[in-house]
């Protein structure tokens, strides 16, 4: 995605965020070696870690994580990687995101991904942060898709916003390449290649790598 998620199939009337997803904009590169877990997560305690977190600057509501592979959810996994703690991995083959540990283990969450045509694989870091972050249009959209128009100068935060409700902008060389990794309110999403390059994870765990990342964190995606 960017500042600036690519749109597909918006219709009159009110701007779906999932619309936006489904032509978003992101990719970076990687290495990483496969994680595993040899327990599954039950459904209620799933919906525990996946709950309303109403104290946000707009609360957001539980998804509907039944929705949601199992394999997608949250975890502690064994990972070998000779990366340093605290960076990030994303495996688009699998639609999974990783943030290394340590000793071996990481925390692994399900994504969704770019699909055919629109990934992006190499290093990266994270450059800048956002929280409920203003999403404009790039003018491309707007000439391809003239119901963008009308956020032209920028789509306030809210939970209609395709950011969501958290962004970590991946930047080369001082330069933002326009791909982020970002909060996804689509628990259908999760495991599938729906965006044109950007990283979207569930709010909740969007939350929960955002308050990990400090900038600077060097983000690797690895080739599909």
């Amino acid at each position: 995605m960017r500042d600036e998620v690519a749109m597909s199939g918006l219709g009159s009337g009110a701007l779906s965020r999932r619309s936006f997803l489904l032509g978003s904009a992101l990719g970076i590169g990687a290495l990483g070696l496969a994680g595993c877990s040899s327990d599954v997560m039950s459904l209620a305690e799933a919906q525990k870690l996946y709950g309303p977190m109403p104290n946000e600057k707009f609360p957001i509501p539980a998804p509907d994580i039944s929705k949601v592979n199992p394999k997608y959810y949250r975890r502690t996994v064994s990972y070998e990687s000779n990366e340093a703690p605290g960076t990030i991995i994303v495996d688009p083959s699998n639609y999974y995101v990783y943030r290394v540990e340590g000793e071996g283990k990481a925390t692994r969450y399900g994504a969704n991904v770019g699909r055919a045509g629109f990934l992006w694989s190499g290093d990266a870091y994270v450059g800048r942060k956002g929280e409920w972050a203003v999403w404009t249009p790039p003018k491309e959209m707007i000439k391809r898709q003239p119901e963008a128009a009308k956020w032209a100068n920028g789509m306030p935060g809210g939970l209609e916003n395709p950011l969501g409700a958290r962004t970590l902008y991946l930047y080369q060389n001082g330069q933002y390449t326009l791909y982020t990794i970002y909060a996804s309110s689509d628990p259908e999403s999760i495991g599938t290649g729906v965006t044109s390059g950007c990283v979207g994870l569930l709010s909740q765990d969007m939350i929960d790598l955002y308050d990990k990342t400090p900038v600077k964190t060097k983000v690797v995606v690895m080739p599909a």
